[in-house]
């Protein structure tokens, strides 16, 4: 390995056409050092040898004044000529096993990796790191693999584990979608990446040293927080889950809610929109059913969470908007993929929700979350789900939840909450719901509203405590698998005592009562009819 202590965290591939115009290159170098920028990559695609070693000296020369490494791309002359700290290799350049005993025994060698195969044979043949995406796309360079999303970087850094390599995603890495990155790919065993390459959002700025600063921030914090932060989902002290401190915490949203009257923004489909507002009314919020992409950014300043169901797939461009606007400012966002099993399409636009935003709440049925979770085990029929459901819930949603890096929440006669670790199951509920349209649409509403009501109440119990602290997640927003199982209770709950008046005689006269019932629920009933189990 290289001489020079070597940290991926902020890791800069050079790219002299993006600069701004009267930037000069070494410059802007230099400040993006200063700003915060840990390893560099000198990458000249068009430059002849003599033009290219000359920037490629110049740049080691500023590189190790800061103690920061430098490699070069693809030119293993050029490193050698410069004494370079090492090279970055792409698949169809030289082999690993050539460039390794050419170079000398301390260089570091990376490898562009955009499979699994890739991953693999960079393991066995010795890369001291791995370059893996592309994440998303990019007008940097010429794409021509497909984008995996965080998602799929995520898969391809399980593969790293039991190893020393290293990794670095790579492709439309930016500042906004820095945590993102970093949060969304963590590995099913725990593994994150060691940090991420970036090239326009640094070269092309006007203000380099700001934007390595802006980079370099969002990875700290995502390391701080110990990769909970982003997700808003669990506290950095995890309590000790019981039936009766469950209902309690639960009870004490419901009264933030009330209490706060949190902005619920809601893009959802057209068939349940007046029954999701006034379910949200009932509940104590307010809400705001927004879908033009121009107005997300000034709504996410204000409202307390958003949710997403597509269940109409429509204005998906708001909902891409919304949730990348919700992601930058922290709010936490429920994602209700309804049918998504029915088609292509559906299942596609899922895939990029999901790879554009972080959820912090995953809400569906059987049949939904099967089909986003590529199981077999259960079908789906429409927005319905087929079948007896699955052989063992629990292990389900743990392992879902473990994967999306959010909480899950099952729905069906029995309702399963996870945030990965414990399993929350729920018994309450009545059959009337399942006779009513958009009964499970509400329940995403009023997971929404329980995810605002506990983060306006955290924020508001810390506004004395230090502001970064709240970023990093150490003074945490709320606890969001308890916003989860407080939202499917509140609606399961009122469903029971709503059908239990004498003015309800069906379906028909249902829904005004639970609305009603919604309305009336306070911490005690909530408590008094709630039944909970704690399974893991």
């Amino acid at each position: 390995m290289s001489a020079l202590k070597v940290d991926y965290s902020v890791y800069l591939v050079t790219g002299r056409d993006l600069l701004q115009p009267g930037m000069d290159y070494l410059e802007s170098l230099e400040q993006s050092l200063q700003g915060g920028v840990t390893l560099v990559q000198i990458r000249e695609k068009t430059a002849d040898t003599g033009e290219f070693l000359e920037i490629a000296q110049a740049s080691k020369t500023i590189c190790h004044k800061y103690n920061v490494p430098i490699l070069i791309n693809d030119r293993i002359d050029i490193a050698l000529a410069i004494k370079a700290d090492g090279v970055h290799l792409g698949q169809s350049d030289m082999p690993i096993s050539i460039a390794r005993s050419l170079l000398p025994p301390n260089s570091i060698i990376g490898l562009t990796c955009n499979n699994a195969e890739h991953v693999t044979k960079a393991i066995e043949d010795g890369a001291d790191y791995v370059g893996l995406g592309p994440v998303w796309a990019t007008a940097t360079k010429d794409v021509k693999n497909p984008t995996v999303g965080p998602r799929g970087i995520g898969k391809l850094v399980h593969l790293l584990e039991g190893t020393d390599v290293k990794s670095v995603a790579i492709a439309g890495i930016k500042s906004t979608n820095t945590l993102h990155c970093l949060h969304g790919s963590v590995s099913l065993g725990g593994r994150a990446l060691d940090g991420v390459a970036v090239v326009s959002d640094i070269v092309a700025s006007q203000e380099p040293k700001k934007a390595a600063a802006r980079i370099a921030a969002e990875v700290q914090s995502f390391r701080r927080a110990q990769f909970q932060s982003f997700s808003l989902i669990n506290p950095i002290h995890k309590p000790d889950y019981n039936p009766d401190s469950i209902k309690d915490a639960v009870g004490e949203i419901l009264t933030s809610i009330k209490k706060y009257s949190p902005l619920v923004h809601q893009i959802t489909n057209n068939v349940v929109t007046t029954q999701s507002a006034n379910a949200t009314l009932a509940l104590g919020g307010s809400p705001i059913m927004a879908t033009a992409p121009q107005e997300m950014d000034d709504l996410s300043a204000v409202f307390g969470a958003l949710l997403v169901n597509f269940g109409t797939i429509q204005n998906l461009d708001g909902m891409l908007v919304a949730g990348k606007c919700a992601n930058i400012r922290r709010k936490p966002i429920v994602f209700d993929p309804v049918g998504v099993g029915a088609s292509q399409y559906r299942q596609n636009s899922a895939n990029e929700l999901l790879n554009t935003w972080q959820a912090t709440v995953i809400k569906g049925n059987a049949g939904e979350l099967a089909a986003l979770a590529n199981s077999a085990e259960v079908q789906a029929k429409g927005v319905d789900s087929v079948g007896s459901g699955f052989a063992n819930p629990a292990q389900f949603v743990r392992d879902l939840a473990k994967a999306e890096r959010c909480i899950v929440v099952l729905t069906g006669v029995i309702d399963w909450v996870s945030d990965g670790e414990t399993v929350i199951r729920l018994s309450n509920g009545h059959p009337y719901l399942g006779e009513i349209t958009g009964s499970g649409c509400m329940v995403g509403t009023s997971v929404a509203s329980f995810c605002a009501g506990v983060c306006l109440s955290e924020l508001a119990k810390n506004s004395s405590k230090n502001s970064q602290d709240i970023e990093d997640g150490r003074l945490f927003r709320g606890n969001m698998l308890l916003a989860a199982v407080g939202g499917v209770l509140a609606v399961t709950v009122a469903s029971e005592f709503a059908a239990a008046r004498k003015d309800v005689q069906g379906s028909g006269t249902f829904l005004p009562a639970f609305i009603d019932e919604l309305g009336k629920l306070t911490p005690q009933s909530l408590a008094s009819a709630a039944k909970i189990e704690v399974v893991s």
